[in-house]
């Protein structure tokens, strides 16, 4: 018999999100579940009751009681755990390294299964359901949006009539998913951005997008291995490093957004007291790690504070509630994509396949047993290090090299003279008079030929043009040449090739005069 799945609303302080939307609502609903939602939990989000009941959900008053699989964002309180029901299914967001207690009173109600969508693991096939992902996207763009509604300039650098205004400068702090959306969002505003991970990798991924990567010199390598994706904690030697670096840098910056998180530990200090105290006035901080105790010294998780010196560091916790409409619609795909992996046979009714290795590593509880942590995953071969770059030659390392290549040049064309002298000389010992006679028209009409192209504006020079020209100039000077030869039959010859190749090269200069004027403003 089909199940039907529950949404109640969030109960968490500022938590806008719901985990259904009237769209998802319809492709859960092929599935073969049935729907119910409890008043009022998408108005936050802008998702009405009438809305819900359109897309064929039922609107109800309770949700735990009547619910055989509840789905929702935010870990569920102690008093909602206890709301599950024996036999029953929960998929939200659960934290279980974090959340012992939490773990052990859900087993206790002896639920059919507990899924947490925190736990999806970082495999290629299970993207789709990568919910922290789809989150910290959202946050990542929402940083920037905090920054530039409390930064007081542009993003982007102007000229204009009043005088010249700089770009601001961002630092983005960790290249995961949030860092990338950040980056992205800062350099579609316009602003200079640069970005610092302790894994080398992600470089390519960081210069891709427009931004410059702070490298750091430093035999240390930043991943956690193969089996989570997340960076690991440095070592402290790599930590001085990095705290010099953030320090050189701070003076010139105008927005820094760090993003460093590793679950299931505290967030690291990365953005010290005295790093602040360097910023500029009216320099903005945005921390993503808040809620883990921030990566900022001065960070007050969930609060928006203003230093002695006039920088501001925002703590916000809810970044991805903040666009509750976009961030409810993303978790609410990552949701259908679970059902639909859990419901192969789209008959309504889950199943936890343990031998699946998503669905086992989502898996927290299962008929009562507490399955957390689950066996580790193996994924695909970690990206070589980028190479590290080239230092850069001074002034006169590359006088010095531009020297010796000069002379090796010269010495080239030196002996390539003396040789083809030495072998006309031979030559002329051994051929005809009427054979250098025509040796020396070949040699001037190429010499000719050569400036004619060489003299032409560079912009009419398309590879077709270039060929047939010298081509052209080539037969008009040995024409030219030939033109007051005794011989009628000769000097008929040379004028028809005259007059051809002349049609060639200025017929093929304006047809591509005609060409370049497309593309000009009249």
């Amino acid at each position: 018999m089909a199940q039907t799945v529950g949404v109640p609303k969030e109960l968490a302080e500022d938590e806008k999100r719901v985990a259904l939307t009237p769209e998802t609502a319809g492709r859960i609903q092929k599935l073969g579940y049935k729907l119910q939602i409890e008043k009022g939990a998408g108005e936050d989000a802008n998702f009405s009751d009438d809305a819900y009941r359109d897309a064929g959900v039922d609107v109800v008053d309770n949700v735990w009681d009547s619910a055989d699989i509840v789905m929702k964002v935010r870990q569920p309180t102690e008093d909602e755990a206890g709301k599950l029901g024996e036999g029953k299914t929960l998929i939200s967001f659960v934290w279980p390294a974090q959340n012992e207690d939490l773990v052990k009173t859900l087993s206790d109600r002896k639920p059919h299964a507990v899924l947490a969508m925190d736990q999806v693991p970082r495999i290629s096939r299970a993207q789709k359901l990568d919910a922290l992902s789809s989150m910290a996207n959202i946050a990542g763009y929402r940083a920037v949006v905090e920054a530039a509604n409390n930064f007081g300039r542009f993003f982007t650098g102007q000229v204009t009539a009043a005088g010249k205004v700089p770009p601001g400068k961002v630092l983005v702090i960790g290249a995961g998913v949030a860092g990338l959306a950040a980056i992205g969002a800062a350099r579609s505003m316009g602003a200079i951005v640069r970005s610092f991970d302790i894994r080398p990798e992600v470089a390519e991924q960081i210069e891709s997008m427009g931004a410059e990567f702070l490298f750091l010199d430093f035999e240390d390598s930043g991943d956690d291995g193969p089996d989570t994706g997340y960076a690991k904690p440095s070592s402290p030697e790599f930590r001085e490093k990095q705290l010099a670096l953030f320090r050189e840098q701070a003076p010139d910056l105008d927005i820094v957004i760090t993003t460093a998180l590793i679950p299931g530990r505290p967030a690291p200090k990365l953005w010290l007291e005295d790093m602040v105290k360097a910023m500029k006035p009216g320099s903005v901080v945005v921390d993503l790690a808040a809620e883990q105790g921030g990566n900022c010294d001065l960070t007050v998780p969930g609060e928006r504070t203003v230093t002695d010196n006039d920088v501001t560091i925002i703590g916000y916790t809810d970044m991805a509630s903040r666009m509750a409409a976009q961030s409810s619609q993303l978790y609410g795909t990552n949701l259908r994509h679970m059902l639909d992996d859990l419901t192969p046979e789209k008959d309504g009714v889950p199943n936890v396949n343990m031998e699946d290795v998503v669905i086992r590593g989502c898996t927290v509880v299962k008929e009562g047993e507490i399955t957390f942590p689950p066996p580790a995953v193996s994924t695909s071969a970690t990206p070589k290090a980028a190479a590290p770059k080239k230092k850069e030659e001074t002034p006169e390392e590359k006088a010095a090299k531009e020297e010796a290549a000069l002379k090796k040049s010269n010495t080239t064309t030196t002996a390539l003279l003396l040789g083809g002298g030495a072998l006309i000389l031979l030559l002329g010992t051994i051929a005809p008079p009427s054979f250098m006679q025509h040796f020396i028209v070949f040699v001037l009409a190429c010499f000719v030929g050569y400036h004619v192209i060489w003299n032409v504006a560079h912009s009419l020079h398309t590879p077709l043009m270039a060929i047939t020209n010298a081509v052209s100039s080539i037969i008009i000077v040995g024409a030219l040449l030939q033109i007051g030869s005794p011989s009628i039959g000769v000097m008929i010859l040379a004028a028809l090739s005259v007059l051809m190749a002349s049609v060639n090269i200025f017929g093929g200069f304006l047809v591509t005069r005609r060409m370049l004027a497309m593309f000009q403003k009249s």
